[in-house]
């Protein structure tokens, strides 16, 4: 079977770097439409020369200019979008660039974190998860095929200092648990992510449905995420517990944006915002299970490169 063509929003980011790499590796014929500002960056410059001698074609544009879309839009068959939160409402006009092109067979908008219909903390988040929700009903009014990657954190993300706010390297003598500690969270590394969105694209089991990636090895709570640290540190740390109350408070207390890790660790640690569901029951699609033979990497084997 032809694969699809491959068109990548957002590829000076992290994760879109990734899809980039790993559209390439799985041979679809990659595109990517760039702002003409990121030329002139060198750090965004350098990532880019690196995709375009890999084999990514790069087209200019942005995503508030419909001429360039539209162009861009017509050279493939999927449009990937990992665009900043920022950034997410500007999808917009894509959608509706995208319907108007009648070419694409599946558009994956960029969430690509928590799945912004089952998290819990909607007055609190300051539009973070309604933005990502409006652009799904946005989708679905458009009548555009998609398939919506939940993957909850990445591992760059709390998992450096073992969910500690303030904190930049995992803790050696002190730690801080929040809630009872035995909420699960879900941590993916972005290359990890990249690799099972590409899977999805030609795959008909995965067209209108979300994909929720939440691989054994990679769902912890706080409590054994220090018991796995203190085994390969070979010592045992102080707990200090915070109380929902108390996260709650600190929450209300520090301002925006310096709060936003606080209320995600209270989503996904206290809340369980990541796990409370059941994937199948829920509609959903387990990635794991779906694609048995992508490897990953585990949250032990992440924590051995933090030693």
């Amino acid at each position: 079977m032809e694969k699809s063509r491959v068109l990548i929003i957002g590829v000076t980011g992290n994760l879109g770097h990734h899809l980039a790499k790993a559209t390439l590796q799985f041979s679809h014929p990659a595109f990517a439409l760039v702002r003409p500002s990121s030329f002139s960056d060198p750090h965004k410059s350098h990532k880019l020369h690196s995709l375009s001698n890999a084999g990514v074609t790069l087209l200019q544009g942005s995503l508030e200019d419909e001429e360039s879309l539209m162009a861009a839009v017509k050279h493939v068959d999927v449009v990937i979008c990992a665009v900043s939160s920022k950034q997410v409402l500007l999808q917009k006009l894509l959608v509706q660039v995208i319907k108007k092109s009648g070419c694409i067979k599946r558009f994956i908008p960029s969430e690509f974190g928590l799945d912004p219909d089952k998290t819990r903390i909607s007055d609190m988040d300051y539009n973070f998860y309604k933005q990502k929700a409006e652009i799904r009903r946005f989708v679905e009014a458009y009548g555009i095929p998609y398939t919506y990657i939940s993957c909850n954190f990445y591992m760059s993300y709390l998992l450096p200092h073992l969910v500690q706010p303030g904190l930049k390297v995992p803790p050696r003598d002190k730690v801080t648990i929040f809630g009872d500690g035995n909420t699960k969270g879900v941590f993916l590394k972005e290359s990890d992510v990249a690799e099972f969105t590409i899977r999805t694209l030609d795959d008909p089991q995965t067209l209108n449905k979300v994909l929720y990636l939440r691989p054994p090895g990679n769902v912890y709570s706080i409590n054994e995420l220090v018991e796995l640290w203190e085994s390969k540190i070979g010592k045992k740390l102080e707990k200090v517990f915070v109380s929902e109350q108390e996260l709650l408070k600190k929450i209300k207390e520090t301002p925006y944006p310096d709060n936003m890790e606080m209320i995600f660790i209270y989503s996904a640690f206290v809340k369980g915002d990541q796990t409370y569901f059941d994937i199948e029951s829920s509609g959903g699609l387990d990635g794991t299970k779906l694609y048995p033979e992508q490897n990953f990497t585990t949250i032990s084997e992440y924590l051995d490169t933090l030693l």
